[in-house]
């Protein structure tokens, strides 16, 4: 076994162990890329380094890295969201390097990110591009020999972007976040699902005939105010791009500034990627026993200082619920410290989802295997034919069958001659 971790209970493990197989019995497009993986070895001997969220469907993940032949290091990519018997299985079963605590502090957190990136690897994996950004902060000595991160979700993309555009992004970046079956599928069922899962575990109220507000109109948003909807809440969605909010109001939400939302809202969820969504002029209008949450990547959406400003006390009626008592009496109750509340309070995606991403993250390492040299640096979508690939392969495993193209169908497509 490993002597370098860093998690909360080796004792968990056997637990840990039982879930993941449970998670991969609803993973069948991953379990098939791990056979092929365990036979061709594509990652063979490589130094692979993951930040990712230390779930079961992760665990599962790392042990198709493993059949690829990759010496694998992984640590938490956000303080809330490991579960530690996946951790403690990940060690003891896998022999893998993992630092991990759910409910670590900031400071443990980025000890943790050191320790990873201490690993010398030449693929990092990343949710929220954190491994990234510590390489070029603190380890820019592993530049000349990586082959390339890959990025799992919007909120690091859109950090890799910003990079590219400042010239300082030096190695190329595969966007998992920009495949269809990542971002249609994942963000939208996955995060819809889980979201409200988490909501119900840390506050078990009733959705239905409650007035709940959705920040942002993305693919993430898209998927809680449509099953928020479908648990009979009156959903409002605020967004500040005008084809977004045009989509959700001919989707048949109402759409409003956050300023005209928040006095209406029982309960407020942000997925935004940006910060400061829930900010001092919120605070001031939500009704007494409102509850705000974020399902966004960072907790920096939900302006928690300013919070903190207008508090008279704070308390904690049940876990993962912090209630703040306000200078003028009324409670606002934030769940899960503000970070993703369907990790903090709930397992998160569903596996049947996380399938589809993961397939494309293992996907994707290979990617970078056999492109090396080839690739620029900046930020790249994996192929279109993978991501059908992967489609196809779930639609397999699901048992649906689609048509096929005729001899005649295909040449008129690709012609020109024929039309009315």
């Amino acid at each position: 076994m490993t002597k370098s971790f860093d998690i909360k209970d080796l004792s968990l493990a056997e637990q840990g162990r039982k879930r993941m197989d449970w998670a991969e019995q609803e993973m069948p497009v991953l379990r098939l890329i791990k056979e092929r993986f365990a036979k061709e070895r594509p990652l063979a001997g490589l130094k692979v380094s993951a930040c990712l969220h230390v779930t079961t469907e992760t665990g599962n993940l790392i042990r198709t890295l493993v059949a690829a032949g990759a010496d694998v290091v992984l640590c938490a990519s956000n303080p809330l969201s490991t579960q530690d018997d996946v951790a403690a299985a990940l060690v003891t079963y896998e022999e893998i390097p993992v630092y991990a605590i759910k409910g670590e502090s900031n400071e443990v957190y980025f000890q943790h990110l050191k320790a990873t990136l201490d690993h010398n690897p030449v693929i990092t994996m990343d949710d929220g591009a954190d491994l990234v950004s510590g390489i070029l902060k603190d380890r820019k000595d592993l530049i000349p020999t990586m082959y390339g991160s890959t990025e799992e979700t919007t909120t690091g993309v859109i950090r890799l972007k910003a990079m590219a555009a400042e010239g300082v992004l030096p190695f190329p970046v595969i966007s998992v976040n920009d495949s269809d079956t990542k971002h249609m599928f994942d963000n939208r069922y996955g995060t819809g699902q889980s979201t409200l899962d988490g909501l119900i575990r840390a506050t078990n109220i009733l959705f239905a005939g409650k007035t709940f507000v959705v920040a942002g109109y993305g693919w993430c948003s898209r998927g809680i105010a449509e099953r928020a909807r479908g648990m009979g809440a009156n959903v409002i969605v605020t967004e500040i791009d005008p084809i977004k909010a045009l989509e959700a109001a001919m989707d048949g939400f109402r759409v409003m500034p956050m300023e005209r939302a928040a006095p209406l809202a029982d309960f407020v969820v942000t997925a935004t990627g940006n910060k400061h969504v829930l900010d001092s002029s919120t605070f001031a209008v939500l009704k007494d026993g409102a509850v705000i949450a974020n399902s966004g990547h960072f907790n920096v959406e939900i302006n928690i200082p300013a919070l903190e400003a207008i508090t008279a006390e704070k308390r904690q009626p049940r876990a993962f619920v912090d209630q703040y008592i306000l200078n003028d009496g009324r409670k606002i109750n934030l769940l899960g410290e503000g970070r993703l509340i369907n990790l903090a309070s709930a397992e998160g995606h569903p596996s049947a989802v996380m399938d589809m991403s993961f397939a494309n993250q293992a996907l994707a390492g290979e990617f970078l295997v056999t492109q090396r040299g080839k690739l620029s640096v900046g930020v790249h979508a994996l192929p279109k034919e993978l991501d059908k690939e992967i489609a196809a392969l779930k639609l397999r495993a699901m048992g649906v069958g689609i048509d096929v193209l005729t001899a005649e169908q295909e040449a008129y497509l690709n012609s020109w001659q024929e039309g009315t």
